[in-house]
């Protein structure tokens, strides 16, 4: 594996997209709300699978940039919606350009079939990680819904 220091994937996802004024994990958040439209901030955290407060930054940093604005949600007082501005309209197609050389990039001494491969075993990988996530929501919503026991110890 290369490490982000020495010239790796992170570092040239970082290169590519300081050319359109984002940062390597931006990118996501502006991808959901161009293809989704306007999002709560909490629906983007569960979305992307971040934390709050990974996800206020985030999105303080690219309103600051012009990339999206805050409103209060119409709907929940307590809530506030995210939706990308005119601007950040711009750069999206450069985005989807970005994301297709990082995959050239990764992929450029694979063969068809190595490729074919490799996106199968990514898959394998995805659905693992999604059980996973499942098996432990599930167990971190039955920690909060069991009644404690009370043990004696003699």
């Amino acid at each position: 594996m290369v490490s982000a220091e020495g010239g790796g994937p992170v570092r040239l996802a970082g290169q590519l997209l300081r050319r359109v004024g984002l940062h390597p994990g931006q990118e996501l958040v502006m991808m959901q709300l161009w293809d989704l439209g306007p999002q709560r901030q909490t629906d983007l955290v569960r979305l992307l699978g971040s934390d709050a407060a990974t996800m206020t930054r985030t999105v303080k940093r690219l309103e600051h940039a012009g990339f999206v604005r805050r409103r209060p949600s119409a709907t929940d007082k307590r809530a506030t919606t995210i939706e990308p501005t005119d601007a950040s309209l711009a750069p999206r197609h450069q985005v989807a350009e970005i994301w297709a050389e990082l995959e050239e990039c990764a992929t450029r001494e694979l063969s068809r079939e190595g490729k074919a491969k490799a996106v199968r075993v990514l898959e394998e990988i995805e659905a693992n990680l999604a059980l996973a996530s499942a098996d432990h929501a599930q167990q971190d919503a039955d920690r909060l819904t069991a009644p404690e026991k009370l043990t004696r110890h003699p």
